[in-house]
């Protein structure tokens, strides 16, 4: 069966919020792009989250079902962190926000990750162990801590079209950015806002 959803958006500037723009409503209807585990894995790979050999390795060696239970796990923490995001978005996190996110550091504190320096050009890079499906939440948690202490959240911002639930962060220098993509909600924006003066002027 031919898979017919559209490519998952990656527009946020931050793959913390790329994560939860996995479900969205491109243009009418909403699409999920974490629906089952190879779903999950299919994403983490395009949004660089794992590296392919590890992906092809979980495939293989998961049990039945494994993956698509961590799917649901991954689509719960989705849900989680955007009441989180919405809640505090548009304003600095203030320091007691802090509290709310305790889930997410149990979450951190079960990874496995490791530093190993590497040559040409000598460096470290970040390494993880992928035991078992479960670590499939590891690079996202990463992803998520990392939004939090390296973005300001005064420039977290959801796309203005009428049914768009789209993130991003505005990096723009007015900080005047208000869609996900100009070229898509904002261009639909232009064009119902013309309507609406065409009929206005008959």
């Amino acid at each position: 069966m031919t898979d017919e959803r559209p490519e998952p958006f990656f527009i946020a500037g931050a793959a913390g919020l790329d994560f939860l723009n996995s479900v969205a409503t491109p243009i009418d209807v909403p699409v999920e792009w974490l629906a089952s585990g190879n779903d999950l894995l299919r994403w983490l790979e395009k949004a660089a989250l794992i590296p392919s050999h590890a992906a092809r390795e979980l495939r293989k060696n998961a049990l039945p079902g494994e993956l698509d239970t961590v799917a649901t796990q991954a689509r719960e923490l989705r849900e989680w962190f955007r009441a989180f995001v919405l809640a505090h978005k548009g304003k600095p996190l203030a320091a007691g926000a802090v509290r709310e996110l305790e889930p997410l550091n149990r979450l951190l504190a079960r990874d496995e990750q490791y530093g190993e320096v590497v040559a040409n050009p000598l460096r470290l890079e970040r390494r993880r162990r992928w035991r078992s499906p479960d670590a499939l939440l590891f690079p996202i948690a990463t992803a998520l801590a990392e939004l939090l202490s390296e973005v300001d959240f005064a420039d977290v911002k959801a796309c203005e079209g009428a049914q768009c639930s789209l993130l991003y962060v505005d990096r723009t220098r007015t900080r005047g950015r208000r869609w996900c993509s100009m070229a898509v909600c904002g261009n639909r924006s232009k064009q119902a806002a013309h309507r609406v003066k065409k009929v206005r002027r008959r």
